[in-house]
């Protein structure tokens, strides 16, 4: 299948909030792994309107480094007349736990000090994330949501949901993701965070806002960007084409286009995103194991990717066999991209028919 490489545009790893970004304050948080958090802050955007029966709202639940705008992360499903359709649906975007838009995380102060929580803040799981979801969900008076959807890490909040709040979630969309990280997908996250605890600008986590351990987390950044997509996508993308020349110069430094392609994202990311944060994140994913869905009511739409190496579609096809065992009505779509784990942000028309239908049914 031919790529068009100019599909691979900016997503959700670089797309800015709105300005309708709001605020609710859920109180304080013990924290499963035993922390505590005195003030818990959660960072929101709505679209659409919650009907009088209160029974039309899908809560969006980003991947790793997204934020509340997830109309404009995921605009191919998002929007009138999409899948999530916000002329139907109340649809409720939020920025997750431990995160650094918003939402309480390492870079908000610490109500004793007004300082950065920094390496005080406590380790996180995604229970921890989902009771904050649920208490956003109590504030806004809703009992029962339509659907929770996401791909990736937000798939599998989307999973914690459904056993976290049995009878409150109808239907989940879970696409590119899991009920458990893989050794391999746990050394990935491993190798991007030892690139910024090996920085020594990270300084055990308390790190001035100003100058902190930027090469590790771009580092941590171009790990990231290497398993986003497939080897048929780097291939058409960047092929073997130099930067900006006909020939090598035979030094160190950016001869590719590739390498360039790396530096760029790598460092665009530092200015948007904290270390700490992505240290804290990808810990609370890696911890998550679900075993069981039997605690679920919910309806499931899973979805994978032919060419996503990095969440394989034998996964999914777990997760359609918990839910079976779980007595839940549940199916599973392989679609054939080749754009790699990206694609669950790139493909609006073939998984957006499939979760039109899903949603409409």
């Amino acid at each position: 299948m031919e790529i068009d490489p100019g599909l691979f545009q900016e997503n959700e790893r670089t797309a800015p909030s709105a300005d309708n970004r709001r605020y609710a304050q859920i109180g304080p948080l013990d924290c499963e792994a035993g922390g505590r958090l005195e003030e818990v802050t959660i960072a929101y955007e709505t679209w659409g309107k919650l009907n009088a029966a209160r029974d039309n709202a899908i809560v969006v639940c980003h991947a790793l480094t997204g934020d509340s705008h997830a109309i404009g992360w995921w605009s191919n499903l998002i929007g009138p007349g999409k899948a999530i359709d916000t002329d139907r649906y109340f649809v409720i975007g939020t920025n997750s736990l431990g995160g650094c838009q918003g939402t309480t995380g390492p870079a908000s102060p610490h109500p004793d000090d007004g300082r950065p929580y920094a390496s005080r803040f406590p380790i996180i799981t995604l229970r921890d994330m989902i009771e904050v979801q649920i208490r956003l969900i109590d504030t806004l008076g809703i009992d029962c949501l339509r659907a929770v959807a996401g791909g990736s890490m937000g798939g599998m909040q989307a999973l914690q949901w459904t056993v976290q709040a049995p009878g409150r979630v109808r239907k989940a969309f879970v696409t590119a993701s899991c009920a458990a990280h893989s050794a391999m997908q746990i050394g990935f996250n491993e190798a991007a965070r030892q690139a910024i605890i090996r920085d020594p600008k990270w300084r055990g986590g308390d790190y001035p806002p100003d100058d902190g351990p930027d090469a590790g987390l771009s580092v941590s950044r171009m790990i990231g960007h290497l398993s986003f997509l497939s080897e048929q996508a780097f291939a058409a993308k960047f092929g073997r084409r130099l930067q900006g020349k006909d020939r090598p110069d035979y030094r160190l430094g950016v001869e590719f286009e590739v390498e360039s392609y790396l530096n760029y994202q790598g460092d665009k990311f530092t200015r948007r995103f904290d270390a700490n944060s992505f240290l804290i994140l990808t810990r609370a994913i890696d911890y998550l194991e679900l075993t069981s869905l039997s605690a679920s009511e919910s309806e499931y739409l899973f979805v994978s990717f032919s060419t996503d190496w990095l969440y394989p579609s034998h996964q999914s096809r777990h997760l359609l066999q918990m839910a079976r065992d779980a007595g839940c009505p549940a199916r599973h779509v392989e679609i054939d991209l080749p754009y790699g784990h990206d694609a669950f942000l790139l493909d609006g028309v073939q998984q957006g028919a499939h979760l039109n239908d899903f949603l409409s049914n």
